[in-house]
């Protein structure tokens, strides 16, 4: 298993390069965590040299952690890593939790009491804010709960302090330069370098020497069942070496990340994962290009070049517009066509898909990208629509 250092202001870690996520254990048909399972996997990674495990209080309905205190009871506290998250949204009444009151030190602390009880410890190694965005960072920057975990951590009772990200560049760079982070967690692949944090995010935290640890490596699984175009291209490159191999060597291959985060769901993913870390091989010039023609080719099957900055944004009719071409671009790039229709189901239930727009032509007077818009909504229910 490769290794690498998180190096903090006083102490240092020796991570292994992947990490087990445990947000998708294998499930039982009727979706609860298949404990057997998972449970053998977790003892397969942890001999294999995995030490890092990392899961969250909403995980798998909240079983995740009290899964995998049981599971961990038995090892030695000091053999592994262990990371949990504080869900800021739970402090926010209102629709879809995002109006309401603040958060505050109290409840946040009767939170993690919790997630100590679960996990059966008496401290996590990483401790992160969840999933931050704009609106969660405005809550939460001028409410004290900085600074309480901050007493956590004088306390012995968090190690290291992060955040895992989901928002674009400007945030990330606003959150980032904040305060002095432990490290930092982002969504990082080889076909997400210009969304998120992306290319950018990872230079900045490197040059700030903050640790990164990357999330969806495989974009949540799609970088695994590739089209046939960019499928074809990575098996006459190497055809012994599976396509998420090529999106973990990729991850793995930046310096700045210190570890990879991997949810999975299967033995044969773990198997394969295992291969990939012991020993890693950082990629060739000659892969970088491969990875490059892989991701041209996935690219081409774009049904439209809208780039999400936005400009058409509001729509007097309620459409989410760039959230509509979103849906339909990653449906037709990844062949996702059923995942793709039902996330544009869910658009319809929040009354903002493709199929309000009023062809007022107010957005195509905006777009930098000069795109159709009226007439590619049109596509998008024609195309997604049907069930």
């Amino acid at each position: 298993m490769q290794y690498r250092t998180m190096r903090f202001q006083k102490t240092e870690d020796r991570v292994s390069l992947l990490g087990f996520g445990c947000m998708r254990f294998p499930k039982t048909e009727s979706g609860a965590i298949d404990r057997e399972r998972a449970g053998k996997m977790l003892d397969t990674a942890l001999k294999a040299g995995v030490n890092y495990i990392d899961t969250a209080y909403p995980y798998h309905d909240g079983e995740s952690e009290p899964f995998l205190g049981r599971i961990l009871a038995k090892y030695a506290r000091d053999s592994y890593y262990l990371a949990t998250k504080l869900p800021v949204w739970l402090f926010y009444k209102g629709k879809k939790g995002r109006a309401g009151v603040n958060l505050t030190a109290k409840e946040a602390q009767a939170v993690f009491d919790g997630q100590l009880d679960r996990l059966q410890v008496s401290y996590v190694d990483y401790y992160l804010f969840h999933a931050l965005n704009r609106e969660r960072w405005e809550k939460l920057k001028g409410s004290g709960i900085i600074e309480w975990a901050e007493q956590l951590k004088q306390e012995g009772k968090i190690r290291h302090l992060g955040f895992s990200f989901h928002d674009d560049y400007e945030v990330f760079r606003e959150i980032i330069t904040y305060r002095q982070w432990d490290f930092c967690q982002i969504q990082y692949n080889y076909m997400d370098r210009d969304i998120q944090a992306g290319d950018r995010g990872y230079e900045l935290a490197r040059k700030m020497g903050i640790p990164m640890i990357v999330m969806e490596p495989v974009k949540g699984g799609m970088l695994s069942g590739l089209p046939k175009e960019a499928q074809a291209i990575l098996e006459e490159a190497d055809p012994e070496r599976s396509p998420a191999s090529w999106a973990l060597r990729w991850v793995g291959s930046h310096p700045g990340v210190k570890l990879v985060l991997s949810g999975m769901s299967s033995e044969e993913q773990l198997e394969d994962n295992i291969r990939t870390f012991s020993p890693f091989v950082p990629l060739g010039t000659q892969e970088e290009e491969v990875i490059g023609q892989a991701a041209k080719a996935i690219r081409a099957r774009l049904k439209n070049s809208c780039t999400a900055c936005r400009y058409c944004m509001p729509c007097p009719a309620g459409v989410d517009i760039p959230g509509n071409f979103a849906i339909w671009n990653e449906g037709a790039m990844y062949d996702i066509e059923e995942k793709a229709r039902k996330a544009f189901k869910e658009k319809q239930e929040a009354g903002a898909d493709a199929g309000l727009c009023i062809q007022c032509g107010k957005c195509e007077k905006v777009c930098p990208q000069g795109i159709g818009i009226r007439k590619d909504l049109a596509d998008v229910v024609k195309d997604l629509s049907a069930l």
